[in-house]
């Protein structure tokens, strides 16, 4: 892999852990905790440490377990001990909620040596019988802290029960708290505890800068921020906030991605990639990028939104001035928000450098470097819900549904519902022109093929109907009266709770 000189995590803790001993290893992030367990992990499963013997590849049993908090995490974690598990002649697989379980199924079902998981998938196909933890030699926990946050100690517990009593086991985290004692006390024997740093911000190569500005100044000094021609992580507290500044900064010629949870694993994976790749220069990411995701030269992590408590405030910054390599960091806190955020760099154990700027001023400038060049939106941003969710189809089809232009998309998406090629674009793009999306999905789709004959039909069933001129929509309840706006919007719930849309 290029590495010839051990970090100080791994020459403390490998002595240990090749020897087949039970570790809490402590660092920051960044400071090579994987590769501190990937290499214990791997030789002695594959027998090359003293002590260890090589057992033979079963369906269904494992005998190394890694378990981490995140997707990302766990993607990352396999990108670091898939190579090495190779070059010792073992086999690795990810397995995480989101996606389908078919491939892990048979991943698992043809042999695998090391599992790396997230623990509510892995219990998931242990509670189906599609693999068991009898055999597993060695398990590793990766940021147990940040497990504990997120409500998983139960379910750690159980998996780690499932596990041989006598097997070992490795804790890293960047902080040992928030319970994971519980988890040493109950599982680690006789645990040996190395610590490479304080779980304070340490690290020499990182610049930290407070930039306060007005309230007016913000979006200007975001876009100004983003501007650059290097890699940036920018981090938002919403989720839907990340969505809405990576379509404004590309909007503005910036092309940018967003990380969050409402998007699914092929869009948040696409666009991990795209940013990687550096067919994007910035990535717009919630808490759920703050851990896990490993991109190299990023030089700038950019907290749009302060977080909430110094431990996620040195989780997002270190994704920048990772293993040696500098970087900056920079907090835009507004002039109300000043004292909040003294508060937490304290806590955090950072003295930043602090600047009442505009977008023009002249820190701004020094932070930014070199500008890129503007380049023209696209229709659509990666990764949006419409692109990643239904290829863009059902987004033309809800247009469709919401005024009188779009009747005639509208009805070829219900048509498209009729054939079986999803009856939820049916609903979606023809449901606002009817009285009931459903009825026009199985009666115009199926049964006549077109979306006025559903719209009749529904009409019929419910006693109500819409009607689209001119791009208004009209209603008819029973007798020619117009209802009040609180029966009208009653009506309304009524039809989108059998259509199965959201109330709007």
């Amino acid at each position: 892999m290029g590495i010839t000189e051990a970090f100080p995590i791994q020459e403390k803790t490998l002595p240990d852990s090749l020897s087949g001993r039970d570790v809490l290893g402590r660092g920051r992030t960044g400071s090579g905790k994987t590769v501190a367990f990937a290499l214990p992990l791997v030789s002695r499963l594959a027998g090359l440490a003293p002590g260890s013997s090589r057992v033979a590849r079963r369906a269904n049993r494992p005998t190394g377990l890694v378990l981490a908090p995140t997707r990302e995490l766990a993607t990352q974690i396999d990108r670091t001990v898939a190579p090495l598990a190779k070059a010792a002649g073992l086999n690795t697989t990810v397995i995480f909620g989101g996606v389908s379980q078919k491939h892990q199924e048979k991943a698992l079902a043809g042999g695998v040596d090391i599992v790396v998981a997230c623990p509510g998938r892995l219990e998931d196909l242990i509670k189906q019988r599609l693999l068991t933890l009898d055999d597993v030699r060695v398990t590793v926990l990766d940021e147990a802290d940040h497990m504990a946050d997120m409500g998983f100690l139960p379910v750690v517990t159980r998996i780690l029960s499932r596990t041989p009593k006598g097997s070992q086991r490795l804790l890293f985290s960047a902080t040992l708290d928030n319970g994971v004692d519980i988890l040493v006390k109950k599982f680690l024997k006789d645990p040996v505890l190395h610590s490479a740093d304080n779980a304070q911000a340490a690290v020499t190569t990182m610049d930290h800068h407070v930039l306060v500005t007005d309230s007016d100044h913000k979006q200007a000094l975001i876009e100004t921020l983003a501007s650059g021609t290097g890699r940036r992580m920018m981090f938002t507290r919403t989720k839907y906030r990340a969505k809405k500044m990576a379509k404004k900064l590309s909007q503005a010629g910036i092309p940018a991605v967003d990380l969050q949870g409402n998007l699914s694993q092929g869009a948040r994976d696409r666009n991990l990639a795209a940013f990687s790749a550096g067919d994007v220069r910035v990535l717009v990411a919630t808490d759920v990028a703050a851990r896990g995701v490993h991109v190299d030269d990023v030089e700038l992590v950019v907290h749009i939104d302060p977080p909430a408590e110094h431990k996620s405030y040195l989780h997002r910054s270190g994704r920048t001035a990772r293993a040696g390599a500098s970087g900056s960091v920079i907090t835009i806190a507004t002039t109300e928000e000043r004292s909040d955020v003294n508060k937490l760099m304290k806590k955090a154990g950072v003295t930043p450098r602090v600047d009442q700027v505009a977008p023009g001023s002249e820190v701004v400038k020094d932070l930014v470097g070199e500008r890129a060049e503007r380049i023209a939106p696209s229709a659509t941003p990666t990764g949006s819900p419409s692109a990643s969710r239904s290829g863009g189809g059902a987004s033309g089809s809800r247009r469709g549904g919401r005024g009188g232009s779009g009747r005639g998309r509208g009805r070829g998406s219900a048509q498209a519902a009729g054939r079986g090629n999803g009856a939820r674009s049916g609903d979606a793009g023809a449901g606002r022109g009817t009285s009931n999306g459903r009825s026009l999905a199985r009666s115009g789709g199926r049964r006549r093929g077109g979306a006025a004959d559903g719209a009749a039909s529904g009409s019929a069933r419910t006693g109500a109907s819409r009607s689209t001129r001119g791009g208004s929509a009209q209603r008819s309840h029973g007798a020619d009266r117009v209802p009040d706006r609180a029966t009208a919007a009653a009506q309304r719930r009524r039809e989108n709770n059998r259509a199965g849309q959201p109330t709007r």
